[in-house]
């Protein structure tokens, strides 16, 4: 008798929740101010070139003036569009809101820096680690609590987005990624709770949960990462820049909260999905429908890890 109702449930609970559902939103692109951290390079450079085809007015900020001038020559180049770009460290915060009241209100903002250095965390020095947290996370808040201000008081009172580069560490922690996933890790608290903050300024937060991703940076950290993190990082893909930006661009625009980018990460979006917002009613369904098959997924890869950490350590032993 107990089990028709239990079967129920689910479906009764996307009725309300389709009842009670936030409304779809769209955030247009076009002839609004788009402004990137990070984007002199990678997926930031990348957005920044899509965002510019599509008539988007487009400001970068990154460390570095020469990488900036040169993503301004490229973006031109390849769309004929001049970009505006600011150099400023974004664990500056003054020179952060420098950089952004110079460039005027934003429409669309795309908090993208971020750096990585793999060890394992008995191995790695605590100012490496400060420096993961202080540019991915507290980077983060610099540049949002500097934004917060114009874009509440804008005067066009159309949607405007807050999107956050996360990362795949960002949703499961993997062998030598110890400080990088608590900075990324972070980035989704810190969202879910701005959303909150935010809406009823119609400000609609996006995190966005990349793969590994073909960059420079990638590059660089693909040479030092420690072997066991090779070993279990094998198990998943690469993407292209472009690619993730594309995805990131279509999480942005349609107001998406958690914009995965290949098949894992959307299995990785349904198993960690917890409290976190949902606009689509189609998602939302697979959500609950499938929530158990993906945690059944996941153990499988947990056991397939921790077997190859297990092998690991017995070689080591022998040698």
């Amino acid at each position: 008798m107990l089990l028709f109702p239990l079967v129920l449930f689910p479906f009764l609970l996307l009725l309300l929740y389709f009842i009670v559902r936030p409304r779809p939103v769209n955030i247009p692109i076009k002839n609004r101010h788009v402004f990137i951290t990070g984007g002199s390079s990678g997926i930031g450079l990348a957005l920044a070139h899509q965002a510019a085809s599509q008539g988007a007015r487009v400001s970068l900020l990154a460390r570095s003036l020469s990488k900036l001038e040169e993503a301004k020559q490229s973006i031109r180049l390849s769309s004929g569009v001049d970009v505006s770009i600011f150099a400023a460290d974004v664990r500056d915060y003054y020179a952060v809101q420098k950089a952004i009241n110079d460039a005027g209100p934003i429409d669309v903002l795309v908090v993208n820096q971020g750096v990585f250095v793999p060890q394992e965390l008995e191995k790695q020095g605590l100012e490496e680690v400060k420096f993961m947290i202080d540019v991915n996370l507290m980077g983060s808040f610099n540049v949002i609590k500097a934004v917060l201000p114009l874009m509440k008081e804008r005067k066009d009172r159309g949607p405007t987005s807050i999107a956050l580069m996360s990362s795949q560490a960002g949703q499961v922690g993997v062998y030598g990624y110890t400080a990088y996933s608590a900075s990324k890790f972070g980035l989704r608290g810190l969202a879910e709770a701005l959303q909150q903050e935010v809406i009823a300024d119609n400000i609609h937060v996006t995190l966005i949960f990349p793969p590994d991703t073909d960059t420079p940076g990638f590059e660089q950290e693909s040479k030092v990462r420690p072997e066991l993190t090779t070993i279990l990082a094998g198990s998943s893909g690469s993407m292209k820049a472009d690619k993730v930006a594309k995805k990131a661009l279509d999480g942005i625009k349609s107001g998406s909260f958690i914009v995965p980018c290949n098949f894992e990460g959307q299995m990785l979006a349904i198993a960690t999905a917890g409290l976190s917002p949902q606009r689509s009613f189609l998602m939302a369904f697979f959500e609950v429908a499938f929530i158990g098959i993906c945690r059944l997924v996941a153990l499988f890869f947990q056991w397939n890890w921790y077997g190859s950490i297990e092998q690991w350590h017995a070689k080591k032993k022998e040698k």
